[in-house]
């Protein structure tokens, strides 16, 4: 067990663990903006440090700072909670190259399940069944066109164009005729660059009446495994969750 962490993260869920730290037994370390200098993770810490102005470009999001402060306080591992820096994969290799434990996945685990096509060729490789589709690198139209014929597309089934980075129904778009494919994809693209900073897609069966199921795994660096159980997120809006149960 840790005698010391750092939680590199503001608001509920600094708060949330830190009151399980201490249920722990384990000592926590708060880094806040000037902004949240009040805030009730700074007050509920054993100890607070100061890394920034109140834009978390500044501060949350400044992980060299965020290693200071590990280092300055003694922590030896850092907590990211979720969001800043939780999933930045150069941010959780830089943790371990201090010395310290990075609470959550390693950076190539988090380079192998970043990208959708990335995790799909993983997934591939292991054996795991998938939708029939294309997850490659060619990106140009008469590939992506060819790719969503052979998905089904020339015998009449929808696919789903989908942005190879990112989230919450962004850059996706469902095909029904070889006719809306050209400006799909356009507007895909488009919406996929503003949004992640990456025009890349990929084209799948789409499936109208599936549901969405998420199974959440956990595993330490022990051996040891534990999965949270089934959440159906089926009912969503613009291919965004709205309620998870």
């Amino acid at each position: 067990m840790f005698r010391r962490i750092l939680v590199a993260n503001r608001g509920e869920i600094a708060c949330r663990v830190i009151q399980t730290a201490r249920r722990l037994g384990v000592e926590t370390v708060a880094v806040y903006s000037e902004a949240d200098a009040r805030a009730m993770h700074v007050r509920m810490a054993d100890a607070a440090y100061c890394i920034g102005s109140a834009a978390s470009s500044d501060s949350y999001l400044r992980g060299e700072r965020v290693l200071q402060v590990a280092a300055d306080s003694g922590a030896e591992a850092i907590h990211p909670g979720y969001g800043f820096l939780s999933e930045n994969a150069d941010f959780a290799d830089a943790v371990a190259a201090a010395g310290l434990s990075f609470i959550g996945p390693p950076g190539s685990s988090m380079r192998a399940m970043g990208s959708k096509d990335a995790a799909k060729r993983l997934m591939e490789a292991a054996g795991v069944p998938l939708l029939p589709g294309y997850h490659g690198e060619d990106q140009a139209y008469e590939t992506l066109s060819a790719e969503a014929d052979k998905c089904g597309l020339a015998d009449g089934h929808p696919v789903l164009l989908k942005a190879v980075l990112g989230g919450g129904g962004k850059g996706m778009r469902i095909v029904r005729s070889q006719g809306e494919l050209l400006a799909a994809i356009e507007s895909a693209q488009r919406e996929a660059a503003a949004s992640f900073g990456d025009a890349r897609l990929l084209v799948e069966r789409y499936l109208d009446s599936a549901r969405h199921i998420e199974v959440q795994v956990f595993c330490d660096s022990l051996g040891g495994a534990v999965h949270l159980f089934e959440r159906d997120c089926s009912v969503q809006r613009r291919h965004q969750k709205v309620l998870e149960e």
